[in-house]
C-alpha cells in the first residue's frame, strides 16, 4: 500500500467504493487524512465498512470542510451530467481528483526519480501495458503493474528510486489526474469511445493527450490521424517523442513490418525483434502494442536483445487472443473480451481458416462490418441473443449453425476444425457481443470456454495467461 501523505491533517470527501475507491481510503487514512467516503450502493458501502473505512453520507455533509473529493473514475465528471459529488464540490471550490492524481504527488514528493510509465489508447492498453511490465519483470526490475488493468495504484508498493511503475491509465482516470507526469508516457490509438462520458470525439482525444503532453517521453503510435497530430504538436512544441507504425516505415521510431519489428534511424532499419511465432502477439494490433513496449524498453535504456528475450516468453493476457489449447492441428483461442465486432475484427484477421463461435448480446452495428473477414470462416456457431441476427448477416455466404449455448458451439466447432485438412485450423470464441445475456461478464465466458476446450478428449491445455 502506498500512503497518501501529501494530504495529513485533512478531511477528504471519497465517493466510490469500489475496489480502487476502497484502496484509496485506506491509504489516505494510514497517511492522515481524515476520510468521509460514501457509494450510492448501500451493499457497497457495507463492505468498506467492513473493512474499516470510516463513511458518511456526503449528501448531508458540510462540504467547506473538504479540501478535496477523490472520486472513482466510474463517476461522471461531465456527461451525461456530473455527478452530485461533483456538483457540490464545485459549489465548495474544492479540488475533483482521482487516485492515479494521488499516486503522482506521492512519488513525486518521495521518490521523484522512481520510473513511472503510463499507457492509453482506445484499444491495446492492457495488452501493452501488461507486456511492459514482463519485459522490465523479465530484465530483473523491481516492477509494479496497476491501474486500469485492474490492480488499484494505492494498493501497490511505496515509491522508491529504483521501483518501476507501469500503469495503465484510462480516460476517465487522466480527466482526475491534472498532474499526471510520466517518465514514459504511450499513447497507442484513438477512435471513438466513451463519449457519453466525454461528449465529443475532440474532447476524448484531447484528455488522451494530456498523458503524453506530460511526460519526459512521449511514445505515440501514428497509424491513426488523432494521434499523428499529437506526436506532431508535441515534436513541435520540444517534447521528446518515439514514434511507432504498423502501417508506414519511420526513419524515426519503431515500425513494424511483415512479422518483425525495426528502428528506424534515417534511410537505415535497424532489425530489432522479431514476432514470428510468438501466439500471443499475433496480429497487426498486437504489433502496434509489442513496437509501443520496445520503444518504452529501449527509452528506459534495455537492449535490443533483453527485448527480444521477453517478447518470446510474454504469454499474454486472458481472454485476449489467448491460445488455451491444441489437438492435433487445431488450435483453441479464447477472445472474449472481443464484446463488439471491431474487437474481433483484430482477430478474425489474424488467422486463415477459423471456425468461429460469435454470439451474445449484440452492439449496434452488428457484425455486418466484418464482411472483409468472411472468406476466412470456414464456419460458424453462433449463439446468445443475437444468433438469428448474425444468420441473417452472414446469409449463404458462411456457412453456419444457431448452436444456442456455448458448450454445444464448443462441441460442434472442435468435431468439425478435426476433420479439416488446412494446416492449423482455429476454434475461435470472438464473440463480437457482450456476455450478459448467457454470462455475467466476458471473464466468465472465456473461463467456461476454456473450460470447455480442457474437458475435450485429446487435447492439450495450456496455463491461464496473466
Amino acid at each position: 500500500m502506498i500512503p497518501v501523505t501529501s494530504l495529513a491533517g485533512k478531511e477528504v470527501a471519497v465517493f466510490g467504493l469500489g475496489a480502487s475507491g476502497r484502496a484509496t481510503a485506506v491509504a489516505l487514512m494510514a497517511g492522515g487524512a481524515v476520510v468521509s467516503a460514501w457509494d450510492d450502493k448501500g451493499e457497497t458501502v457495507a463492505a468498506a465498512e467492513a473493512e474499516g473505512i470510516k463513511t458518511s453520507d456526503l449528501q448531508s455533509a458540510d462540504w467547506g470542510k473538504f479540501s478535496s473529493l477523490v472520486l472513482a473514475p466510474g463517476v461522471p465528471l461531465t456527461h451525461p451530467e456530473p455527478h452530485w459529488t461533483v456538483l457540490n464540490a464545485r459549489a465548495a471550490g474544492i479540488e475533483i481528483i482521482g487516485d492515479v492524481e494521488l499516486f503522482c504527488r506521492e512519488r513525486r514528493d518521495h521518490a521523484a526519480r522512481s520510473p513511472f510509465i503510463a499507457i492509453t489508447g482506445t484499444n491495446g492498453k492492457s495488452t501493452t501495458t501488461a507486456l511492459i511490465a514482463h519485459l522490465l519483470k523479465s530484465a530483473g526490475f523491481d516492477t509494479q503493474l496497476g491501474g486500469n488493468i485492474g490492480t488499484p495504484i494505492l494498493s501497490l508498493d511505496q515509491p522508491a528510486n529504483d521501483r518501476f511503475y507501469v500503469i495503465e491509465c484510462s480516460s476517465f482516470q487522466i480527466d482526475l489526474t491534472p498532474s499526471i507526469d510520466p517518465t514514459v508516457g504511450v499513447l497507442l490509438n484513438v477512435s471513438a469511445d466513451h463519449l457519453d462520458r466525454h461528449g465529443t470525439l475532440e474532447a476524448y482525444a484531447a484528455i488522451k493527450e494530456r498523458l503524453v503532453a506530460g511526460s519526459d517521453v512521449a511514445v505515440v503510435a501514428v497509424d491513426d490521424h488523432w494521434c499523428r497530430d499529437v506526436a506532431d504538436r508535441l515534436d513541435a512544441g520540444g517534447k521528446e517523442i518515439v514514434r511507432v507504425s504498423t502501417l508506414q516505415r519511420l526513419s524515426g521510431g519503431i515500425f513494424a513490418d511483415n512479422g518483425a519489428l525495426f528502428v528506424g534511424e534515417g534511410a537505415v532499419a535497424r532489425p530489432l525483434a522479431s514476432l514470428d511465432g510468438i501466439g500471443s502477439l499475433r496480429g497487426r494490433h498486437n504489433a502496434e502494442n509489442a513496437a509501443a513496449a520496445c520503444a518504452v524498453g529501449l527509452s528506459l535504456g534495455m537492449d535490443g536483445a533483453t527485448l527480444a528475450a521477453g517478447l518470446h516468453t510474454f504469454a499474454g493476457l486472458a481472454h485476449r487472443m489467448e491460445e488455451v489449447g491444441r489437438r492435433g492441428g487445431v488450435l483453441f483461442v479464447n477472445d472474449s473480451k472481443a464484446t463488439n465486432a471491431d474487437a474481433a475484427a483484430k482477430a478474425l484477421a489474424s488467422f486463415e481458416r477459423i471456425y468461429w463461435i460469435a454470439g451474445g448480446r449484440q452492439k449496434e452495428g452488428g457484425i455486418a462490418g466484418l464482411a472483409e473477414y468472411f472468406p476466412r470462416i470456414a464456419k460458424a456457431y453462433l449463439i446468445g441473443e443475437a444468433a438469428d441476427d448474425f444468420a441473417a448477416t452472414l446469409g449463404d455466404t458462411v456457412a453456419h449453425e444457431i448452436s444456442g449455448t456455448l458448450d454445444n458451439a464448443t462441441a460442434a466447432a472442435a468435431a468439425d476444425a478435426s476433420r479439416d485438412g488446412a494446416s492449423e485450423p482455429v476454434v475461435l470464441l470472438s464473440p463480437a457481443c457482450a456476455s450478459y445475456d448467457q454470462f455475467r461478464n466476458f471473464e466468465l465466458r472465456g473461463d467456461a470456454f476454456r473450460q470447455l476446450v480442457a474437458g475435450l478428449d485429446g487435447v492439450e491445455t495450456r496455463g491461464e495467461a496473466a
